[in-house]
């Protein structure tokens, strides 16, 4: 039987050769500088033994209340091929003098091996969206070859199991990077060595930790520092701290690309037209290149993403194609604006209303973004269930207070406040006569999410419907989330 010659034509490509492995227990000792008690494989990369799957590497670090040593006859239990310890187990293990450090030294060494384009995402808001939807991207042009780090492991002990987690034959990999303190991204992209580095924007997230916005500029510059040689740095052209992150910038980067409305935006907005079913047609122009595509998330804020999206993609070599499809074809995320029909009764009879899902983070910046999305979302009524925003230091009571504007935007007709940080918002609305654009506001005040959902289930759900269900996550809202969607139709 003669081959059909496009099967003939598949590109070759040198990683090809890699393993099936993702790690070998050689491999590992000789990237950790440990020791290997026996032969083994792995396909996965674990740090939480309740996660761990047959096949799976489990790391046993030592945490301030917990030591992974401790569930390590859990991890082989559920599969686990072999462990990485401080002091030697009865099951197959590489033993080193400090598992996290090890750790680290695994990401050195995936990220080491790879011949693969490397972006490296941070900013105040966004920031897991932008990684999801370049991963997708990314992943549908190059034979599923793209990596990225999953759920939100962005920090000192996310990035590198991420990095460890990356597999030989990876032709794209996306890192999403965060930080609360001043210094924690320098560290992180110097392990992640990024291609292309992203800054979504820049808002008061986490600022009771810093002095001010310009600070919470500066530490999210501190990912240009591990660019590559020639590496380019993408930045928001609109946002108030533009010049100061450009500064930065140019230290680092190769070239410089920003992105918005801005006419000097080299990846800039031409024109955002409503498409069907509640996203964006958007029109860009890419340093001269002409592009349009659909957004199938709604907002303004993810209008402003794609234009980083698409200018990532082009700077990293990958398929503009690709990326248009990928944003047209996505999903809300969980926690982060993922939405669902959910069963409901009266209201105008249609047995169904909206739940939006911004449970999992809240700050100034993107609360205000969601609030005017709700106001644009049809329905015959709009509930928001706001959590408290949370290390925004001494301004914190200001940035609730502010935040009446943004809910009178968002035409809300019953307001749920949780947590004490919210009195300052409930005393704002009291103190305006608590009007929307769709008159006076139902505004409750209480102290935790299982108070908010009692305060839900006395009003009901009714038919057209549109609840908003934000928050910090450790407010806890997202357990009115999973209760709702035992209603999804």
């Amino acid at each position: 039987m003669t081959a059909h010659p496009a099967l003939i034509a598949w590109p070759e490509d040198p990683s090809d050769a890699a393993g099936l492995a993702l790690w070998t227990s050689e491999e590992i000792a000789a990237a950790t500088g440990g020791r290997a008690s026996a032969k083994f494989a792995v396909s996965g990369v674990e740090i939480d033994s309740r996660e761990v799957v047959e096949g799976d590497l489990f790391f046993a670090l030592k945490g301030e209340a917990s030591d992974g040593h401790r569930y390590l006859e859990g991890a082989y239990g559920r599969g686990a091929a072999g462990t990485v310890v401080e002091h030697a187990t009865f099951g197959s293990h590489v033993l080193v003098g400090n598992t996290m450090a090890a750790l680290e030294d695994l990401g050195r060494a995936a990220r080491a091996r790879v011949d693969a384009g490397i972006i490296g995402v941070t900013g105040s808001a966004g920031k897991t969206g932008v990684k999801e939807a370049l991963y997708a991207a990314l992943d549908r042009a190059s034979r599923g070859r793209a990596h990225r780090s999953v759920k939100s492991y962005n920090n000192h002990v996310g990035v590198p199991l991420s990095l460890a987690r990356m597999p030989a034959r990876t032709s794209f990999g996306v890192f999403e990077m965060g930080m609360n303190h001043a210094g924690e991204l320098a560290a992180l992209t110097r392990l992640v060595r990024p291609h292309v580095a992203i800054v979504t924007t820049i808002a008061p997230a986490h600022i009771g930790h810093f002095s001010g916005e310009e600070a919470i500029a500066d530490a999210k510059a501190e990912i240009f520092e591990g660019l590559e040689h020639g590496g380019v740095a993408i930045i928001p052209r609109d946002n108030r701290h533009y010049e100061r992150l450009h500064a930065k910038a140019t230290r680092h980067a190769g070239r410089v690309v920003s992105f918005g409305q801005h006419p000097d935006a080299g990846a800039r907005l031409v024109d955002a037209v409503a498409a069907p079913g509640g996203g964006t047609l958007v029109t860009a122009d890419l340093s001269g290149r002409k592009v349009c595509y659909t957004i199938s998330q709604p907002g303004d804020h993810w209008v402003a993403n794609s234009l980083a999206i698409m200018a990532a993609v082009e700077a990293i070599g990958g398929d503009l194609g690709a990326a248009g499809l990928a944003l047209a074809e996505m999903e809300g995320l969980a926690g982060r604006g993922a939405r669902h029909e959910i069963a409901a009764t009266g209201g105008d009879g249609s047995g169904k209303a909206l739940l939006i899902d911004e449970s999992y983070n809240a700050n100034p910046a993107s609360m205000a973004v969601t609030l005017r999305q709700l106001g644009a979302t049809p329905a015959t009524r709009r509930v928001a269930i706001l959590g408290a925003m949370k290390e925004l230091g001494e301004a914190e009571a200001r940035y609730h207070a502010e935040l009446a504007g943004p809910v009178s935007e968002g035409k809300v007709d019953r307001l749920v406040l949780v947590g004490a940080e919210m009195a300052a918002l409930a005393d704002a609305l009291g103190k305006s006569g608590a009007l929307s654009l769709a008159g006076k506001i139902d505004v409750a005040h209480v102290q935790t999410a299982s108070e908010a959902a009692e305060c839900l289930a006395a009003d009901g759900v009714r038919g057209g419907d549109a609840i908003l269900v934000k928050g910090s996550n450790s407010v806890g809202l997202g357990a009115i989330v999973r209760s709702l969607t035992t209603r999804e139709r």
